[in-house]
């Protein structure tokens, strides 16, 4: 590891020594207070030590090698005997300004918020301590390493468990004396219940995390981590199992966000933070640290508090005007996975069940045998929907929408007439659904993406409203199916992206198709466009980005490989540029297309739905997933196809492999647009003079994906005059009115009155007039490429649109940011820093960091 990492540019470091101790269950205690932007608590944590296979790493073991033995040994601070003070300057001169110790009651409080926090430190990663292994080294005590970022620690102390009424059941050895050992083994009894025993399980998890402290624990913390130890305790083993950790978010925090909802009322949320979830509660990242969890959250009565969890909590009163929310998880997920979003959200419910659903309900489903579990599953013990018959066959699971008051009209019209047949459609093409109920949120306008997965609970941008029916579905299906792919199956090194997104990419075509119960052939051409257009846009990102960032397996064969202590970094995981990167979606996504043309389409979901009952529950790399391909393609279709091939021409090197032919280009549905545009053409280079009524052009009525893709091509052009944008924008009703509800016209210059019928078959969503202006109805990539034409020829008419796509479409905006800068037009420049400070304060922190470097 490098010892002069840049935090805020460079690889992501998992430091939690998860060879060594597992967290198996969290318990949250936590209260939101939006007045201070703080979210304070305390986290119970259930230990789980031995039985880890401990795997060479090439970067963070050389990282070791490099330093000085003396360096790689874990400091053991001494207990506080002398005044605090005292203390922080002799430990300041060790360059350890942030160091604390918990002992005897004391604590420092010379800091300016009086506890210990992760301070951003000049010399950013200090030392190969963090990937050292923190095992056992002679008379060293043991050290926990946990993941910690933007947090105040204030107490962290062992949990006397043994204190808990009716405990002495998960006691095996009665003839114990040594407490710590009685407590030790209480704690591993409880996590290797049977899964049968859940509800046992959760509740003594509940009791024990309310159980007394019996003694402070010594803690340390730097940029990265939380390092904890027991005085004495020299092996995982000896390290109390149950420990309690007192502490507090801070405002600024990367892992949570505090901003106003479409309606003005505040909110908080998780909104996938490249640091993951350690600036919101202490855990362990690396995806290996899978455990379970439940967390209590208190809150004004006021805010709805939505959480990833089994249940669909209902709030307890506390007391006047405080609610109490209550949820849980069985099924072993990565720490990064836990979502949270505590708002003024409403909940949205259907007027009536639709007769359209009810026929989905029955008539998409393949036979009971294709999605039923043959045999034991693979994954740790827990309580699995693949083997409960009534779940297999469940077609479409308990769902609710969620969104800000002023968009409850939004989600009426769209979002909930499409759960039902989206759901149902993804089960028809994978069978069981990993997770028995599902939460979809309408999140803040400065979400930086489209929509985000987690379990139980769905985040959508506002964006996928204002895109209509045909956005908002394609978007929710691409959410859907990281419940097999991102979640249920996740990737066991976090550079594979690909394995999360490119799966989902891949599925959330056939999902909508199924969803529309569109005939075979309207399906295929629907998919030929859409893989067109994703084609183009690949091509563009593989032009414009730095070829390291084009490779789905950057650690080729060090993929999945960890310290000995179970550390290890995630490669340009907080490179800013790859956040609003596609590649690891598209790149995948024509893998994948492939790989099934190669099957075909019946062979390789066929193959999917097996992939998906052998490694549900489990985490993977790349070849458990193309071995296994491969063992089903019958030897006349692998045409040289192999592991190694695949990796060579797709995985492991930049662009995409040679020859590679344009995708989608020849479908009927492309064609039309290469017509349409040879009339736009026409139309561009008429003289000004007016013409002789119906001499004109006559435009044909378009789908969304295609509108996309006709203006793609006229950005193409090397001008388009004004007369021309003008006429464009009439046609399409680009910046004017409801674009679902846009007429074709007859084309005959702009003093003449055109013709009009129909020109986009879409059914219209009226949004609320009181929160958004008309108009706003376009898919966001539509206004997007409109956008990019108004900024191209400098039509300054339609720089409105502009500024409304900027502050609107915040999860979009980054790139159209760009074009305003470098067109070196004073005026746009001009537009984009203004638009810029009325939304900065709003933007998340990453994206306001790459668009203050392009403006400044």
């Amino acid at each position: 590891m490098d010892t002069k990492l840049d935090p805020s540019r460079d690889d992501l470091p998992l430091m939690a020594n998860t060879s060594h101790i597992l967290v198996k269950h969290y318990v949250l205690d936590l209260d939101v207070d939006f007045e201070s932007q703080i979210i304070d608590g305390t986290l119970v944590l259930f230990l789980e030590s031995g039985n880890r296979s401990r795997k060479k790493s090439g970067s963070t073991e050389e990282a070791c090698r490099s330093e000085s033995s003396e360096a790689c040994r874990c400091r053991k601070p001494e207990p506080c005997h002398a005044p605090v003070a005292d203390t922080r300057t002799s430990l300041s001169k060790m360059g350890y300004s942030d160091f604390a110790i918990c002992g005897k009651g004391e604590r420092d409080t010379s800091g300016k918020d009086g506890n210990h926090d992760n301070q951003e430190q000049t010399y950013g990663i200090s030392s190969s301590k963090h990937c050292c292994d923190t095992g056992n080294h002679g008379s060293e005590d043991f050290l926990l390493v946990l993941d910690c970022c933007d947090l105040s620690v204030l107490k962290v102390e062992e949990v006397d468990v043994a204190a808990v009424p009716g405990i002495e059941k998960f006691t095996r050895s009665p003839k114990l004396t040594v407490v710590s050992e009685l407590r030790n083994q209480i704690v591993r009894e409880l996590v290797t219940l049977p899964a049968d025993r859940w509800r046992e399980q959760l509740d003594y998890y509940a009791r024990c995390s309310q159980a007394p402290g019996c003694g402070e624990l010594l803690f340390d913390t730097d940029t990265w981590s939380l390092q904890i130890r027991k005085t004495g305790a020299q092996t995982a083993t000896d390290f109390p199992h149950a420990i309690r950790i007192r502490y507090r978010t801070k405002p600024q925090g990367r892992s949570v966000t505090w901003t106003s909802d479409q309606s003005g009322r505040p909110c908080v949320y998780t909104m996938g933070s490249p640091i993951n979830n350690r600036a919101f509660f202490p855990c362990q990242e690396p995806p290996v640290a899978m455990s379970t969890w439940q967390a209590t959250v208190r809150a004004a009565a006021s805010f709805v508090v939505l959480m990833s969890g089994e249940n669909s909590a209902k709030p307890t009163q506390l007391r006047e005007g405080c609610s109490s929310w209550h949820y849980y998880v069985t099924m072993p997920m990565p720490a990064s996975t836990f979502t949270i979003a505590v708002g003024s959200w409403t909940e949205v419910k259907p007027e009536t069940c639709s007769l359209r659903d009810l026929a989905a309900k029955r008539t998409l489903s393949p036979p009971e045998a294709d999605f039923r579990c043959v045999g034991v599953c693979g994954h740790v013990a827990y309580p699995c929907r693949f083997q409960n018959p009534s779940a297999t066959t469940q077609e479409v699971i308990p769902h609710r929408a969620f969104a800000p008051v002023s968009l409850t009209g939004a989600c009426q019209e769209t979002l909930l007439q499409l759960l039902s047949p989206c759901l149902s459609a993804a089960h028809s093409v994978l069978g069981t659904h990993p997770f028995s109920r599902l939460d979809v949120l309408i999140v803040p306008a400065n979400f930086p993406s489209l929509g985000m997965a987690s379990p139980h609970l769905v985040f959508l941008s506002q964006s996928a409203l204002t895109g209509g029916r045909h956005l908002c579905g394609t978007r929710l299906c691409h959410e859907i199916a990281h419940a097999w792919f991102g979640l249920a199956i996740g990737a066991r090194d976090w550079t594979e992206e690909w394995l999360s997104e490119g799966f989902a990419t891949h599925l959330e075509d056939v999902f909508w198709a199924k969803a529309q119960q569109l005939a075979p052939h309207e399906a295929q051409e629907q998919q030929e466009l859409r893989a067109s257009l994703r084609w183009r846009r690949l091509q563009d990102e593989l032009r414009n980005s730095p070829e390291q960032l084009q490779v789905l397996r950057p650690n080729k064969e060090k993929t999945g490989h960890v310290s000995d202590s179970g550390s290890s970094v995630i490669k340009h995981g907080l490179n800013p540029e790859k956040v609003f990167m596609q590649v690891h979606y598209l790149k995948g996504y024509f893998l994948l297309r492939f790989l099934a043309k190669r099957l075909g389409d019946d062979t390789y979901f066929s193959f999917l739905r097996k992939f998906v009952h052998t490694f549900h529950g489990q985490l993977i790399l790349s070849q458990d997933f193309l071995q296994m391909l491969l063992e089903n393609i019958p030897e006349e279709k692998r045409l040289g196809l192999s592991v190694e091939s695949i990796f060579r021409d797709w995985l492991e090197r930049p662009g995409l492999p040679q020859p590679q032919r344009q995708a989608g280009a020849e479908s009927g549905l492309a064609r039309q647009v290469g017509a349409e545009v040879a009339k736009w053409t026409r139309v561009n280079r008429r003289p000004r003079k007016r013409k002789r009524r119906g001499s004109g052009e006559v435009f044909e009525k378009l789908l969304p994906d295609q509108l996309v893709l006709l203006l793609e091509h006229l950005l193409e052009q090397k001008t388009l005059n004004p007369r021309t944008l003008r006429s464009l924008e009439r046609t399409y009703c680009l910046s004017q009115q409801d674009a679902e509800e846009s007429e074709q016209v007859s084309h005959t210059g702009p003093s003449q009155t055109p013709q009009t019928k129909h020109l986009l078959e879409i059914p219209s969503v009226r949004l609320p007039s009181r929160s958004w202006p008309p108009g706003r109805l376009l898919l966001p990539a539509v206004r997007h490429r409109w956008c990019e034409l108004i900024v191209k020829h400098k039509y300054t008419r339609a720089y409105k649109t502009v500024e409304e796509f900027l502050q609107e479409d915040q999860a979009m905006g980054i790139y159209l940011y760009g074009e305003l800068m470098v067109s070196e037009d004073a005026r746009q420049q001009q537009l984009a820093r203004r638009c810029f400070q009325l939304t900065k304060e709003q933007m998340d922190r990453c994206s306001a960091q790459v668009v203050a470097e392009m403006l400044f």
